[in-house]
This record gives C-alpha cells, sequence and structure tokens, in this order.
C-alpha cells in the first residue's frame, strides 16, 4: 500500500534519491528544469504538483522546481513518475 503525501514521505523520497540517486537528480535538473549548466543538484521537497531543487551552477545555489505533467496520487506514484523521467532524459525524449 503507497503512502499519500506528507512531510515525512517528502522527506524520506529526498533522502533517498539523494543519498542513492544523486545523478538522476541532476538530470532532471539538466533536462526537465531547463537547466544544462547543473553541475550538481540536490532534491529538497516533492510534492503532487512537483519536485524542489537546490542546484549548483558555476558555484551558485540556484533554486529549481520542476512540475510534473501529471498530479501525483501517492509515493508509490511518485516512484514511478520519478523511474519513467530518468528514462525519458537518459533516452534523450525530452527536448529543451
Amino acid at each position: 500500500m503507497s503512502d499519500p503525501f506528507s512531510p515525512e514521505v517528502s522527506d524520506r523520497i529526498c533522502k533517498h534519491m539523494n543519498e542513492d540517486h544523486a545523478d538522476a537528480v541532476a538530470l532532471y535538473a539538466k533536462t526537465f528544469g531547463n537547466s544544462p549548466d547543473t553541475e550538481v543538484a540536490q532534491m529538497i521537497s516533492i510534492d503532487p504538483m512537483g519536485m524542489n531543487l537546490m542546484t549548483q551552477i558555476k558555484g551558485e545555489s540556484v533554486p529549481l522546481r520542476i512540475e510534473f505533467e501529471h498530479t501525483l496520487k501517492d509515493s508509490e506514484d511518485a516512484h514511478q513518475t520519478l523511474i519513467a523521467m530518468v528514462k525519458q532524459a537518459r533516452a534523450g525524449l525530452i527536448s529543451n
């Protein structure tokens, strides 16, 4: 069973993404955030409408909001959506 969105769910997802998938978080910023100069990125929060990242560009911290294509229902939807987004980005299916 999936968890509805709460601050705890957001924190859990962000911790996992930042610790285990930092390359994917930077790829989200570069591809979906239209920020190709991103050096590194950290997921700060996630909600049903999108995710908030803090990116590093030329030594500067730059906040970035990425909206999802649909409203997420729960943590399982977030999981599947984040996987689909990284697959799209890696396949070059998104145009900036």
